[in-house]
């Protein structure tokens, strides 16, 4: 009886049994283990990101998800494009795809290649013209500097005149430019151009201004 018991047990504990029954075995590697956590999220339809008024290029995405078993990755993708801060960056899975004719193609280069002004404010010395991020100011006087400030961002422009001309203030309306201010002082007067945001400015003189491009 007792060899018969020994027996047994010696048989038992060389059978191959697995550490652990709740896993998979080492055949089942390639299955994902599962988690029994709440997965009944909204459907993922498109969200937004808006960027400061500073930002000029976007150098990168990472998209952090959560796999079937919880865990916890991302992915990443290079970009390096210059973006208008002004306008959201959108990621969606709503995707859809419009078809345009070529000729429909050339009519929008070819209007996107004709830059239209508005006029934006006048007075005796001065004509404003914006179009998008340009600033065409018409003038006869000289410009004798110029400077950039904070806080709001303003452009300062000094032209060379007696004048006897009174304080003036324009706001501007859906442009980058919101407000134009002009004050006189001793032996010139001086234009005050507010800013929506951050931005570098490049001037180039004019046979009969200046333009102004922000960056």
């Amino acid at each position: 009886m007792t060899k018969v018991f020994l027996s047994t047990c010696f048989l038992l504990l060389n059978l191959e049994a697995r550490e652990n029954p709740f896993f998979p075995s080492a055949g089942e590697k390639d299955l994902p283990y599962t988690s029994n956590k709440n997965t009944s999220l909204p459907k993922l339809i498109r969200a937004s990101l808006t960027l400061p008024s500073h930002a000029r290029v976007i150098k990168k995405v990472t998209v952090e998800y959560e796999n079937l078993d919880a865990s916890i990755e991302n992915k990443m993708i290079e970009l390096n494009h210059s973006i208008d801060w002004h306008l959201p960056l959108f990621i969606s899975q709503n995707y859809s795809e419009q078809s345009i004719k070529p000729s429909e193609v050339n009519k929008k280069v070819v209007a996107k290649s004709v830059q239209r002004y508005k006029k934006v404010a006048s007075i005796k010395e001065l004509s404003f013209f914006t179009s998008k991020n340009t600033l065409k100011i018409i003038s006869s006087d000289k410009l004798i500097r110029n400077f950039l400030l904070g806080q709001p961002h303003r452009i300062v422009l000094d032209f060379k005149k007696e004048s006897s001309l009174k304080t003036y203030k324009q706001e501007i309306e859906n442009s980058v430019f919101t407000k134009i201010r002009i004050g006189n002082h001793d032996g010139y007067y001086r234009v005050v151009i507010e800013l929506d945001g951050y931005y570098r400015y490049k001037i180039k003189k004019q046979a009969d201004g200046c333009l102004i491009t922000l960056q």
